[in-house]
């Protein structure tokens, strides 16, 4: 008897008008960085986002960066930015010769510490970079609060939860601008790609220049700031565009997998702790998230393994970035809940191809490895 098919931690989902309108790039020749699925994907993506601007890049990494650099960050500057994330998140303000300030999170929504934020302001704050970790928006009022306080920007990152809502309000709309990534393992995707958005028009205006090598929109070839490459494929556009012409297809799909995880890891709720979710927080489940009630990592890790044995694919939570060699310093505070989370953390498979009989088989799987 054959083994079952390995389960995916993540995958696309690609059930609408994808190959429609890669075919029309193939066919049109329009398959570069100019063609009519661009705008129409921005402007499909900032009206989803409730903001009157969304800018294409080529990936959640650069759309940070951009993000950063159109808002002015440079050298001898700090943005403080959660430990519990993708290294992407710090190393875009690393990128543009800033220092990133880490802050420790909470314990059970994996999100940043509001209530540690002010502690970590000092006179060379410019921005604070509040992480959706894993599809849940963070506590954006207190967010804010601390930033009014300061005269600080504000940038989302959002990769991880496009459709999330924050009191109602759509993440990617609750800061001076957010950053998404469209990766193929994203809730919607272009392949490889990421979009900034925000309401500031001048902001914008910005970002668009810095996107396209700096190059002035009403002087071709005449460049007045030093810009950079970031621009997104018609072929990506056209695959985000059919994506979010689904988007509440995608959205629901990820939330029936959250609740038939939370009815079968029910019985188990004293050796782990499923995903915990904010009353003012519409979470997108793009992971999946738990966490086992014994600490140890070495046992997180064979728990991973025992479902690995059983043609299961899980992830780990991210490694706190304090503790990775490039921001390891003697002088920083401890991040105890940040740890952690990381010790005893992970990502179940969550996507929209999940089956029925595929939560049975990774619910029976974990029950067996934590028995």
């Amino acid at each position: 008897m054959s083994a079952p098919p390995r389960i995916p931690v993540a995958a696309p989902v690609l059930d609408g008008r994808e190959r429609d309108y890669v075919l029309e790039c193939l066919d049109t020749g329009w398959i570069s960085s100019i063609g009519r699925f661009i705008e129409a994907f921005e402007t499909a993506f900032a009206e989803a986002c409730g903001v009157r601007h969304a800018v294409a890049c080529n990936n959640g990494t650069t759309a940070l960066h951009l993000a950063l650099v159109a808002l002015g960050i440079g050298p001898g500057d700090e943005v403080i930015v959660p430990s519990l994330t993708y290294v992407a998140s710090a190393n875009t303000v690393t990128y543009c010769g800033a220092t990133p300030v880490f802050v420790d999170n909470d314990p059970l929504t994996f999100n940043l510490d509001v209530a540690a934020l002010e502690a970590r302001v000092t006179p060379r704050t410019r921005a604070i970079m509040p992480v959706h970790l894993y599809g849940q928006p963070v506590d954006m009022d207190g967010v804010l609060e601390v930033a009014r306080r300061h005269g600080l920007f504000v940038l989302e990152d959002a990769a991880e939860a496009m459709g999330a809502r924050y009191k109602g309000r759509p993440a990617g709309a609750l800061g001076d601008c957010a950053a998404f990534s469209l990766f193929g393992n994203k809730i919607i995707t272009t392949g490889e790609g990421g979009m900034v958005t925000t309401d500031d028009d001048a902001l914008a205006a910005r970002l668009r220049l810095y996107r396209g090598q700096g190059m002035d929109p009403a002087r071709r070839y005449w460049f007045p700031v030093i810009g950079y490459n970031y621009r997104m494929t018609n072929i990506a556009a056209a695959i985000g565009l059919a994506q979010l012409e689904r988007i509440e297809a995608h959205l629901a799909a990820r939330r029936r997998v959250a609740a038939g995880y939370d009815a079968r890891l029910a019985p188990l709720r004293e050796r782990l702790i499923t995903p915990v979710t904010a009353p003012f927080a519409d979470h997108v489940y793009w992971m999946y998230t738990i966490q086992l009630a014994n600490p140890d990592r070495a046992y997180r890790d064979q728990v991973m393994a025992a479902l690995d044995a059983d043609g299961i694919e899980t992830r780990p939570v991210f490694h706190p970035l304090h503790t990775l060699p490039p921001y390891v310093r003697s002088d920083a505070p401890p991040l105890p809940n940040a740890e952690l989370c990381a010790a005893r953390g992970i990502n179940l498979p969550s996507h929209g191809r999940l089956t029925e009989a595929d939560l049975d088989r990774v619910a029976a799987s974990l029950s067996r490895a934590l028995a």
